[in-house]
């Protein structure tokens, strides 16, 4: 009987759901992880699209820093 019950504990300790400190902790840093790698590959994204289809916006001559008029 006491063999079963040092084998429950044992079981127990190793559980992910009975140890709550353990289990908190780890998904903490599982959370931290996928927010880190979210912003990582959002800001990747963004710095490959930063130099492509970049418009030819053709400028008015009269708003030039020396005005052309006609």
């Amino acid at each position: 009987m006491t063999q079963e019950i040092q084998e429950t504990d044992n079981l127990k300790e190793k559980d992910f759901g009975y140890d709550w400190v353990s289990s908190s902790r780890f998904l903490f840093y599982v959370q931290v992880f996928c927010i880190a790698a979210f912003l990582f590959g959002a800001c990747y994204r963004l710095f490959q699209q930063r130099y492509k289809g970049k418009p030819d916006v053709e400028i008015q001559e009269s708003t030039l820093y020396t005005p052309k008029y006609k």
